[in-house]
């Protein structure tokens, strides 16, 4: 058995992680900007999304893989994925097919604003 392909060394020395390895990643509609969530990913999770076309989180929760949608069938198709100025956030833009929360919401954002209050 060979060894899975790795996320390309470029790109992975570009990254800042946190303590246990991931970044942050949002997910963002790719014809409305409107933002629809944040997971977080590990190297293998970004070289599974670049690579695979679908979203491919780490579930700090559960402690393994998620590929966006492969039990709900709320797919996030990627098309395209950037790194902030720092590299310590991902931006995906996805065309997202259903929900994106799991809540079954449009977006993870739709619980409602803060109130902004003045100094």
């Amino acid at each position: 058995m060979s060894k899975p392909a790795a996320l390309d060394p470029a790109v992975a020395a570009r990254l800042k992680r946190t303590t246990d390895g991931l970044v942050p990643a949002i997910a963002q509609q790719y014809d409305t900007g409107e933002v629809l969530m944040l997971g977080w990913m590990d190297d293998e999770a970004l070289h599974r999304t670049l690579t695979t076309g679908r979203c491919t989180y780490w579930s700090r929760s559960r402690r393994e893989y998620w590929v966006k949608g492969d039990t709900s069938g709320h797919v996030q198709y990627v098309k395209s994925v950037a790194l902030d100025c720092d590299g310590d956030t991902v931006l995906v833009k996805v065309d997202q097919v259903g929900a994106a929360c799991h809540t079954g919401d449009r977006t993870c954002f739709d619980a409602g604003a803060l109130p902004l209050g003045s100094a």
